[in-house]
């Protein structure tokens, strides 16, 4: 099929070289426009656009693409369906009936389950075991659409949300070439979602990171795992930032008020929870690089009963 790709980051990477590889002809892909980054403030392409122009396909970059300029330059590309991964901007209904097989979208959920821009995360810090990738019809709701294909991904206890992502990407690339045969074919069955077993999660935000002690030792792994890379948990240590990279909850029992240091091991520092103790193997203090505890400790005496948080 003549196929229009939408996407950005690397999770959409695996998807795009897939169909390519598969044979179908990508008229264009669109992605989000080139972006300042360090200090420099030198513009970076997508992960998606250097992919692009490494096989020479063509690249379109709306900075908002339901604007009419866009929707008009959307339609000179030929196409017998788009495909849209983690894009990062909502199609109008007017793009969403452009191709005769409409738009569908590689989602990184077991539809139903998690709606909205961040279901890997929130997959991890709920303490979900199995997420997955859906194949969905779009409308013009936010992943509200007919399921078409799925393929469940097991979640490890040492998952983070960057290794899980990777999984699913890779789940996602191999899903959507059957999936492409069998809407070619008209082999596919749409499934209406049952909206009473969906919640929508949002864009996340930084101050999420902020450790909350008096939870438990698990739910703070978690939430650790979740948001690495990106915000990454943290709590404070004498004024300064500290992020917690690294964790794995103890079977012990807290001996002291939640955020106080129990024991300092040569490589690990036990932290009190409100239910158990945070086992800590690689964190970063403000304005220092990301270690591990033990060379941390090298530079850094902590004692037993010092608070964080604070």
């Amino acid at each position: 099929m003549k196929v229009v790709f939408m996407g950005t980051p690397d999770f959409s990477v695996g998807a795009l070289e897939a169909i390519w590889k598969a044979g179908h002809e990508i008229t264009a892909v669109v992605t989000q426009p080139d972006k300042p980054k360090g200090r420099g403030g030198k513009l970076q392409m997508s992960p998606v656009k250097e992919f692009a122009v490494s096989r020479g396909l063509p690249v379109f970059q709306p900075v908002r693409i339901k604007r009419p300029e866009a929707v008009e330059q959307l339609k000179t590309y030929e196409a017998d369906i788009f495909v849209v991964a983690a894009f990062g901007q909502i199609l109008s209904q007017k793009i969403l009936d452009m191709p005769r097989f409409g738009c569908v979208n590689i989602h990184a959920s077991l539809l139903p389950r998690y709606r909205g821009s961040s279901p890997i995360q929130w997959a991890i810090i709920n303490g979900d075991k199995m997420t997955g990738v859906t194949i969905m019809q779009m409308d013009a709701g936010v992943d509200t659409g007919d399921m078409l294909m799925k393929s469940e991904v097991e979640i490890a206890p040492s998952d983070t949300y960057a290794s899980l992502s990777d999984k699913l990407a890779q789940a996602g690339a191999q899903l959507i070439i059957p999936a492409l045969a069998a809407i070619e074919k008209g082999e596919v069955t749409p499934t209406p979602q049952d909206d009473s077993l969906s919640c929508h999660v949002g864009m996340i935000d930084k101050n999420m990171g902020k450790i909350d002690f008096s939870r438990s030792a698990e739910e703070i792994d978690r939430l650790i795992r979740g948001l690495n890379p990106w915000p990454s948990a943290y709590t404070f240590y004498k004024g300064k930032t500290l992020k917690i990279w690294e964790a794995f909850p103890v079977q012990e029992s807290a001996d002291g008020e939640p955020g106080s240091i129990q024991r300092t091991e040569k490589d690990a520092v036990y932290i009190n929870t409100g239910n158990g103790v945070l086992k800590v193997t690689q964190l970063q203090l403000e304005g220092k690089k990301r270690m591990q505890v033990r060379d941390f400790l090298l530079g850094c005496r902590i004692e037993k009963g010092e608070m964080l948080g604070c």
